[in-house]
């Protein structure tokens, strides 16, 4: 469906001089029109209607018309971009002048009330909330007249166990407080005080969303437990119910998206978030809003390592074939756009077509340099793959029909989600089991409960799973390192079983009536034969990996290749070897036939204990609803 602005606008005043304001209140649009007609024709009759207008309503108008155009002229690749995005973001601004100059009444608009829940990564949230500053400062929503931007708030939800990661959270809230961003820390303390200010009847109901975890020990409960945590706030901070709107925000993303261009990929703010939600919010019956993700994948090393794996041969095979010293010729390269999942080893499992056998890398250095100082860079980044970065198959955004195209959801990504206060009701359950895949659980049940009021927009938040400082300054829950080991066993386990309850539960909403108790037996039904074909997709890529990890190992350390003889560079390339060893020692400890989670995988007994885990929950899902709706 398309957006459209309601037709319900409030008037606008203006002064009775109409021509003395509209010369200096519409001066980014007329400059806009007047540089940019001639490669957007349709500038042209936005000109004259422009000369015409005699009201501050009028002119409003003219923004809502002018700012597709140049969306689709940036992303059309035939138009120069960053004059473009210059404009397109002053064209906001000048925008939100002109109604805070004429609006005679409270801007009616919707607040935001942003939340981050954040468990040991100052880094990442530093960046989350940087990301936050520059979208409110260049594109200004709901104006910041009185310092400080006053229709989003961000509440960041402290999970850490570390004290001196918590101290930096907080210097951090502090930072972008200084800013104009109405930041909140919300704490341990403060978190455990609400949870505990539930009667206690409703707070057992409620202890698998929202955590049982004792005072003394109440960090790291897990990213669903903390988010829902979130809404305890959110019903705290609320003051108006119809104006309100509730945005969840993963630490390990931000509000902007990659683009690529000759030279690699850039982080550009072309999406004004807030405007654009907002629109569809007030255009729309939507309860529940998501958007994806662009950059690293969304999903565990544990679901892309036989792509990788491919991925990184072909990097070798095509070395191999060039001269150590002779320029790089690793660049141009381009990873698959937004919802693709190219990233995926089973992409067919959630109905995506075959994609390419591999994916090129692109090098990410810049200026002259060799083949040798590629393979130095490639290897140093390769055991990044375990903390979820993938260096072949980074998304990249694709502008598509639009930012606001609307389509119906079936999955709720954690990170980028937004509701009305209606659609608080609409949570995401299972935490307590902390397995993968809960989002697109949760998405099946919201689906099935809602239909099209649960939709996805084209508004994808950049999603980096390690920062600058490298994954020595990563938390990632689920993945131990060593001096040279990562083992993400925990992860691939918990995948496994999350693959099992979200197709379950995907077949189970078809045949039941996702209002009611489902009831015993079609749940076991259900895991039955689901276990039976993620065990045999399991076991071949189980079989794929082993032998990709054999041939790569074969391939850059066995054929004899210009590396093992480096010469001059001998020291920079044997250290790059001792890296590509460690990776695929790495593949081998965590996917091979040792591996300790393919082993939970292949018991019986463990799987049994992790079916009673799913049957109970589901069986309990209606019930624990009913209690979470009654908050609301």
């Amino acid at each position: 469906m398309s957006i459209n602005l309601p037709a319900n606008q409030r008037p606008l005043h203006f002064p009775a001089s109409a021509g003395a304001w509209k010369e200096t209140a519409t001066a980014c649009l007329r400059d806009c029109i007047a540089r940019y007609r001639a490669v957007i024709p349709e500038l042209n009759e936005l000109g004259t209607q422009l000369q015409r207008a005699d009201a501050p309503d009028a002119c409003l108008a003219l923004y809502e018309t002018c700012t597709p155009l140049l969306e689709q002229a940036m992303w059309s690749g035939e138009a120069d971009f960053h004059p473009l995005l210059a404009t397109y973001q002053s064209l906001f601004r000048e925008q939100e002048v002109l109604l805070r100059q004429h609006r005679p009444t409270p801007d009616d608009r919707h607040h935001f009330v942003l939340a981050i829940p954040v468990a040991d990564r100052p880094p990442h949230l530093r960046a989350c909330l940087e990301s936050i500053y520059q979208v409110c400062a260049l594109y200004d929503y709901g104006g910041h007249a009185s310092g400080v931007w006053e229709m989003i708030q961000v509440v960041v939800a402290e999970d850490s166990r570390d004290e001196a990661n918590v101290r930096r959270h907080q210097a951090l809230v502090d930072e972008y407080r200084q800013k104009g961003l109405q930041v909140v820390h919300y704490g341990l303390d403060e978190q455990y005080d609400l949870l505990h200010a539930l009667p206690p009847p409703q707070r057992e109901r409620l202890g698998n969303l929202l955590t049982t975890q004792p005072k003394e020990r109440f960090y790291l409960k897990g990213q669903a437990a903390n988010r829902n945590l979130c809404y305890l706030k959110f019903l705290q901070l609320t003051q108006d119910r119809d104006r309100t709107l509730y945005y969840l925000v993963d630490s390990d993303e931000s509000l902007c998206v990659n683009r690529q261009t000759g030279t690699g990929e850039e982080i550009v703010y072309a999406l004004p978030y807030f405007h654009a939600i907002d629109r569809i919010f007030r255009s729309t019956d939507t309860l529940m809003l998501t958007g994806k993700m662009v950059g690293d994948p969304p999903v565990s090393p544990a679901v892309m390592a036989a792509n990788f794996l491919d991925d990184v041969a072909a990097f070798f095979a095509r070395l191999a074939t060039l001269g150590s010293a002779d320029p790089c010729t690793f660049h141009g390269a381009q990873g698959p756009v937004a919802g693709d999942a190219a990233y995926h080893d089973m992409a067919k499992l959630f109905g995506f077509d075959t994609q390419p056998a591999t994916f090129p890398y692109a090098c990410r250095l810049a200026g002259e340099h060799d083949h040798s100082a590629c393979l130095a860079d490639f290897a140093q980044r390769l055991n990044a793959f375990f903390f979820g970065e993938h260096l072949t198959r980074k998304t990249q955004f694709a502008y598509g029909n639009g930012y606001t195209q609307l389509a119906p959801a079936r999955t709720v990504y954690p990170g980028n989600y937004i509701v009305n206060y209606a659609g608080l009701k609409y949570v995401i359950p299972f935490g307590h089991l902390r397995l993968r895949m809960s989002g697109p659980t949760a998405g099946r049940l919201i689906a099935a409960e809602i239909g099209p009021r649960f939709a996805s927009f084209n508004m994808p938040n950049l999603h980096r799973r390690t920062t600058a400082a490298g994954p020595g300054d990563d938390f990632r829950p689920g993945v131990d390192v060593g001096e040279a080991s990562v083992d993400v066993s925990n992860e691939f386990e918990r995948q496994f079983f999350g693959d099992l309850m979200l197709f379950a539960t995907e077949d189970l909403v078809k045949r039941a009536d996702v209002n009611q108790p489902f009831a015993r037996d079609a749940i076991e039904a259900a895991l039955a034969q689901k276990e039976a074909e993620l065990l045999a997709l399991y076991q071949h890529k189980h079989q794929a990996i082993g032998e990709k990890s054999r041939q790569l190992r074969a391939l850059v350390f066995d054929a004899g290749h210009w590396w093992l003889h480096a010469g001059e560079h001998a020291p920079a390339i044997a250290h790059a070897l001792g890296q590509v060893r460690t990776f695929v020692d790495n593949i081998d400890r965590n996917f091979g036939e040792h591996a300790t989670a393919w082993h939970q995988i292949q018991s019986a007994g463990h799987r049994a204990e992790r079916r009673r885990q799913i049957v109970e929950a589901l069986m309990n899902y209606r019930a624990e609803r009913d209690a979470w709706d009654g908050l609301f």
